[in-house]
């Protein structure tokens, strides 16, 4: 049986001191998150918000198996926010679909979520779609199911309500979203969250992107919880491990105890946020290294710091070497050698091994 059938469905059961571990680790992050904020100017606040945007509108595509260029994205969250002051053209429809969708979330986050607005987000999900009835529930006596597996040998993971149920479902849905109380930050936002995306997930109202309608009412549900929007990506961290994100939600649409799925998608949370403080805080120390090394790189170095520092948190992959550099730069070896020995000696990178195993990493501190 799924979780819709059982005559007690929506009455969710589950031990709320089995998440707090996960419960005080998100809030433990997230007011390290406050603290590094304060170091970052009005602009670079902004673009982190874009960067987060961005992230967020790339993996809960990549999770659905579309995969969208950043820079489409990028140029679509700019024109959409004003920041670009001629627009720009951007080829792939479906970036500024996206883009759209979670500016949309975002603007209204602290706004009572209502039957509309979750339409709204759909048919701007699907403005160019000709095949998605865009921003309305599904209709049809065909099942809704997620499947896998080639055809003929088809696995069914879930069924969710007949069409017809699903006006009253969703009605229900958002009666309970707006009537679940919040009375213990940040415990309860936790659990409502990832009630929140289970119970629509159930559900599944739409033809097509219910996952991303999902995603996005639990980033609602976090920011409406705690008063503003939160700087983070959930579907960055889902998509990591995406065969856990299903096997938990399937596990959960077979019964309405919950436990082991608020679990799941709490430790999600949290997880998410540390990863976040983690972005930030590299742009904080991105922007001290700039302010403090700019005027000693020439034109090559600059080049190959900029390639590094897009590389995001974590480390350039084997750090950088001389061969690197000339593949970069297009320069010589000793031209190479000398550039990378003169950054180790003002100590914007730290040199490690000899020889031929010789490479450096960014000195951020």
């Amino acid at each position: 049986m799924y979780n819709w059938q059982f005559k007690e469905w929506t009455h969710f059961t589950y031990n709320p001191l089995l998440v707090g571990k996960a419960a005080l680790a998100f809030a433990e992050k997230q007011r390290e998150m406050n603290v590094v904020l304060k170091g970052l100017t009005t602009a670079e606040k902004q673009e982190e918000i874009i960067r987060f945007i961005i992230s967020e509108a790339a993996k809960t595509s990549e999770i659905e198996g579309e995969y969208i260029s950043r820079m489409d994205l990028m140029s679509s969250i700019k024109n959409k926010l004003g920041i670009n002051q001629k627009q720009i053209v951007v080829k792939d429809k479906r970036a500024g679909a996206i883009s759209n969708m979670l500016i949309a979330v975002r603007n209204s986050y602290n706004e009572t979520l209502t039957e509309s607005e979750i339409k709204q987000w759909h048919a701007l999900l699907f403005e160019n779609s000709k095949s998605i009835r865009a921003g309305k529930w599904r209709k049809g006596e065909e099942p809704m199911q997620v499947i896998s597996g080639a055809m003929g040998k088809e696995i069914v993971h879930y069924e969710a309500p007949p069409s017809y149920r699903v006006p009253a479902e969703m009605k229900q849905f958002v009666k309970w979203y707006n009537s679940f109380k919040i009375e213990n930050k940040p415990l309860d936002a936790l659990i409502k969250t990832a009630i929140s995306h289970l119970y629509f997930e159930s559900i599944h109202p739409f033809e097509d992107g219910n996952g991303r309608i999902g995603r996005a009412i639990a980033e609602k549900c976090l920011s409406q919880s705690f008063g503003k929007p939160v700087l983070l990506s959930l579907s960055t961290t889902i998509e990591k491990n995406k065969k856990h994100y299903y096997d938990a939600l399937k596990n959960a649409q077979n019964t309405l105890e919950i436990t082991d799925w608020i679990i799941y998608f709490t430790h999600v949370i949290a997880q998410a946020q540390e990863e976040a403080v983690k972005t930030v805080r590299f742009s904080l120390a991105k922007a001290k290294f700039f302010d403090k090394f700019l005027n000693l790189l020439n034109e090559r170095q600059l080049k190959v710091i900029n390639k590094m520092l897009d590389m995001g948190a974590e480390d350039f992959a084997g750090g950088m070497t001389a061969k690197k550099y000339m593949s970069i730069t297009k320069t010589t070896k000793a031209t190479a050698t000398r550039d990378l020995q003169e950054l180790a000696q003002n100590n914007i990178l730290q040199k490690h091994g000899d020889g031929r195993s010789t490479h450096y990493n960014l000195s951020l501190k």
